[in-house]
């Protein structure tokens, strides 16, 4: 093992940083000489999976598989969000910028998992040494390929609606095929935040409590649910003795100010990420429509009924917990953010509908109010 000035250093060892002190040094004062946690790394391993949020949570599943697989390894992940990963599962999350892309052009990995199509990651999948690479690679005109014949699924329901359409695979089963992996019902790894001792004294105290995530963000508005339909939603459910909860961002801010002052529904307003994360938490069952709060609440392991329309429903694994519910018309607008028909069908989604999916959805375990 290498010394510095007659000291034992471990570069090796997964905690080391080289640049500052590693943690069980600043913690608990170990050095490398006799360190009780030295965990020296035998294999590197790079993910590059940028974004959006919601895919990067829906990748999380693949770190168990590594873990099982690799349980020396020290992984990396390169994102464009570092603040949604668990930092207890991966040894080093890098954000996209010049100076991480510099770092990681300098290094080698045994493994490097590109899961973007996005031209940079593709052009870092090129660049970068490992002895193994999966996911996508760049053709010399600049378009996003597969690497190898394992990418091929994923490449091809990415570029042709009429296979996407097709297509029989939740998106973890697709990530995990692509890695070389059979998928297994690996359960997403994910911080609730409870450590951070968030406090919820707005909160109403009686249960269950039904989170209702009343937007879908700016891209797909005709995931879009009118207001008229949630208020019946919130009226039918607190009939039943159930206590709603509107959750959303800056964007649903006004629209759940509205229904709150129209149905007396808790709002407690908007909040940075981890906080409402924190706010799902608290919820014993959450309806919503693809959006990023879907990913989330199936990342906490709450029941969640999904309202969907325009993507394939097959995409989505909710772990057995909770139902996809669709409108009664055929949805014709396949990923399109506006309605050929000119009325969005999420208005043929009858509020009963969602009703009776949430019953059915939450455990008998719960107490009543």
């Amino acid at each position: 093992m290498p010394e510095l000035n007659g000291i034992l250093v471990h570069p090796d060892c997964r905690h080391f940083r080289g640049d500052i002190p590693c943690r069980p040094n600043k913690e608990q004062g170990y050095q490398c000489a006799g360190c009780p946690v030295y965990a020296p790394t035998q294999q590197r391993i790079l993910i590059i999976k940028l974004g959006a949020i919601g895919d990067v949570i829906r990748t999380t599943p693949l770190l168990r598989k590594l873990r099982q697989e690799y349980p020396a390894a020290k992984i990396t992940w390169l994102t464009h969000t570092p603040a949604i990963l668990p930092p207890s599962a991966v040894d080093e999350i890098l954000k996209l910028d010049l100076a991480t892309v510099l770092h990681l052009q300098a290094r080698e990995f045994e493994l490097l998992f590109n899961l973007d199509k996005d031209k940079e990651a593709c052009a870092l999948h090129d660049t970068i040494r490992a002895v193994q690479k999966f996911g996508y690679t760049l053709l010399p005109n600049g378009i996003p390929w597969p690497g190898n014949t394992l990418a091929n699924h994923k490449f091809l329901t990415g570029v042709f609606d009429e296979l996407s359409l097709q297509n029989q695979k939740p998106y973890v089963q697709e990530i995990f095929e692509l890695c070389g992996y059979e998928f297994r019902g690996e359960e997403y790894i994910f911080d609730n935040h409870d450590d951070k001792g968030y406090q919820w004294d707005a909160l109403p105290t009686s249960r269950p409590r039904i989170g209702l995530n009343t937007g879908c963000g700016d891209r797909w508005t005709t995931r879009l649910w009118s207001d008229t339909h949630w208020i019946e939603l919130i009226t039918q459910l607190q009939q039943a003795g159930y206590t709603t909860v509107l959750l959303g961002g800056t964007a649903e801010d006004e629209r759940n100010q509205r229904l709150r002052l129209v149905t007396g529904a808790a709002y407690l307003g908007t909040f940075p990420l981890e906080q409402f994360i924190n706010l799902m938490q608290q919820m014993d069952l959450v309806v919503t429509q693809v959006t990023m709060a879907m990913h989330i609440s199936i990342a906490l392991g709450k029941p969640t009924v999904l309202m969907n329309n325009i993507f394939n429903p097959r995409e989505f694994d909710l772990y057995g917990r909770g139902q996809i519910v669709q409108p009664d018309r055929q949805c014709v607008c396949f990923y399109r953010g506006t309605c050929k028909l000119g009325t969005s069908c999420m208005e043929d989604l009858p509020p009963a509908k969602v009703f009776a999916a949430v019953q059915a959805s939450l455990p008998t375990s719960i107490p009543q109010s």
